[in-house]
């Protein structure tokens, strides 16, 4: 890709942190847990964990196939990190590690984010046309792995705070998130949307 495209991808990954900073602070309310995921079953996709893990690598059926998972460190004003702006990165997934809450987690909300490219040649693109609701996701570490499905899919005003995403309590989840809707110029992107999925075999 050419370097003014990646310019222009700054710019939108710009707009898409200010969105996550905002929702940083969400206050934990209690939530059932009832419907937690039960153990994997034949497929061989376990939707529970002894202990969480630390993803490497997502693979999400005809979207992606073992994905990076990358830990950026967060901005300023504790806005978590985005992937790295090149190729690479285009096909990566960036993870919030300083939730403590990892994938396989009992509680609460693993929050991840992709790139979309102006081109539409990232990742996060290939999401906003093929995600659908019931999708698997495999998120995999060094040794081992969770499933989830896609349960919920939310499309939000750039400029609106979405505090499902930011929950520190509650059902197990896995977020993510991608800039989306129209883009009205450099950098600016008029909606996010968000995946929720949960632990399921």
């Amino acid at each position: 890709m050419r370097r003014t495209g990646a310019v222009l991808v700054a710019m939108a990954v710009a707009t898409s942190s200010f969105w996550l900073s905002t929702g940083g602070t969400a206050t934990a309310q209690p939530v059932s847990t009832a419907d937690t995921a039960s153990t994997a079953a034949a497929s061989g996709c376990p939707s529970t964990l002894n202990k969480p893990l630390t993803p490497r690598r997502i693979t999400i059926p005809k979207i992606t196939y073992r994905a990076k998972v990358v830990m950026p460190p967060r901005e300023a004003g504790r806005v978590p990190g985005d992937p790295p702006l090149t190729d690479a990165g285009k096909e990566m997934f960036a993870f919030d590690k300083y939730t403590g809450i990892y994938p396989g987690s009992t509680f609460g909300v693993v929050r991840m984010n992709a790139h979309v490219w102006p081109d539409g040649s990232a990742v996060g693109n290939r999401m906003l046309k093929k995600m659908k609701i019931g999708k698997r996701i495999v998120v995999l570490g060094k040794t081992k792995k969770i499933c989830y499905r896609v349960v919920d899919k939310v499309v939000v005003d750039a400029d609106r705070t979405l505090l499902r995403y930011y929950r520190l309590d509650g059902p197990p989840r896995l977020g993510i998130v991608v800039c989306s809707g129209k883009r009205t110029g450099p950098g600016q992107w008029s909606k996010r949307t968000v995946w929720f999925a949960k632990p399921s075999a």
